[in-house]
């Protein structure tokens, strides 16, 4: 068995209560995190904006480290990564039931990894794969309009209809633009829900790291962006900024070629999840033990900075929350969720350009999986 897993407890606040407290809010009904009714509620999702990383640029968000106590902070869930994180966001399930394990995951039927944020075909049906109803399926079900508001690249991605559908997407360029669209959805009606996303720090973040200039300067223009439209917004809403992970930057001498170590490959058939928190994918035809000699050799090479399970030991522990049967065979066999600051690749690989990536998520440490939760408008704290 691997060192302790750092998995939140069953009553810590979490990710997968913020739409859904939001959406009890405009109905007056008790929710998870005490939100008072609102005629109105929009949450932002900042990507890859972590606590840490607020907390330690708190002069360049001083509107948002102002509103953020100790007690706004949540956990996002596990693998810290876009698509499990967004699809429990929106669905109000952890990824062992909507289905979204990770970054790349197996598709057991046709042998094969899959991208769950850009990799849907008809092999891979959105309405399908991510099994769960969402909070705006919920919403059309009492009467409550919903709204999700993002880049036009993103309308009629697999993703969206995956993660959003029952929400009426709006398409809107800029940062500004975004807010400008919530603020008017806000104004045209009562009992909306609205769902702003923000990509730029993410993208920064890989691009340039979360510790470079850009990144910086996108941070400044939200907290601006955020504070002007918390004072615009009509006073009987309430507002929610979150996240879906932290990011890590980890250099390019941090990383860990996986085929480069004797052994660590043998009996594997795919590498799939994220440079952060692996998920290997063992021959199907492999024996008892077999499985648990690679166990074993991945354990001995990686125990030291990183930390290092089966499935079921992940099961066991509650990293996936509860497993639906169809679910299980998209976790890897073995799983390898880095604790130092390193980032796992495979040389083999056709395509190395995530080797580029600066900043990094995926795995379990606090930096990752601590997300504020800063409440505005008529969800603002007394």
């Amino acid at each position: 068995m691997p060192a302790m897993l750092p998995v939140p407890a069953d009553d810590a606040p979490r990710l997968t209560g913020v739409m859904g407290s939001s959406l009890a809010s405009l109905t007056g009904g008790e929710n998870a995190f005490g939100l008072p009714a609102a005629s109105g509620a929009v949450v932002v999702l900042v990507d890859g904006l972590g606590a840490t990383n607020l907390q330690s640029r708190a002069g360049h968000a001083r509107f948002l480290s102002a509103r953020m106590a100790k007690r706004d902070v949540i956990r996002t869930v596990l693998p810290s990564t876009t698509a499990a994180a967004l699809a429990s966001l929106t669905t109000g399930r952890l990824p062992g039931e909507h289905g979204l394990v990770g970054y790349r995951a197996l598709d057991v039927a046709n042998d094969r990894l899959v991208n769950q944020l850009s990799g849907w075909d008809a092999a891979m049906v959105p309405e399908t794969w991510q099994r769960s109803e969402t909070v705006f399926e919920r919403a059309s079900a009492q009467g409550i309009e919903s709204f999700a508001i993002g880049a036009a690249r993103y309308a009629d991605s697999g993703f969206t209809r995956a993660v959003l559908r029952g929400a009426e997407y709006r398409a809107a360029a800029s940062l500004a633009d975004r807010f400008a669209a919530a603020l008017e959805l806000l104004q045209g009606g009562d009992r909306r829900l609205v769902y702003l996303y923000v990509p730029e720090l993410d993208q920064a973040s890989h691009a340039h790291g979360w510790e470079s200039d850009r990144w910086l300067g996108l941070l400044e223009q939200l907290d601006g962006e955020v504070a002007s439209f918390e004072q615009r917004m009509p006073r009987t809403t309430g507002l929610l900024v979150t996240a879906d992970h932290g990011v890590v930057d980890v250099p390019a001498h941090r990383h860990v070629f996986v085929d480069a170590k004797p052994g660590l490959v043998d009996g594997v058939r795919h590498l799939g999840g994220e440079p952060r928190l692996l998920s290997v994918y063992l021959e199907p035809d492999l024996g008892a033990g077999e499985r648990a000699a690679a166990l074993d050799r991945w354990r001995a090479a990686e125990e030291h900075r990183a930390w290092v399970f089966s499935r079921d030991e992940a099961i066991e522990a509650g990293v996936y929350g509860p497993v639906a049967d169809e679910v299980r065979p998209r976790i890897g066999d073995i799983l390898v969720a880095a604790r130092a600051g390193v980032a796992y690749y495979d040389s083999r690989e056709a395509n190395r350009q995530a080797e580029a990536m600066i900043g990094q998520h995926g795995s379990l440490t606090d930096e990752e999986t601590r997300v504020p939760l800063i409440r505005g408008g008529a969800f603002r704290r007394a």
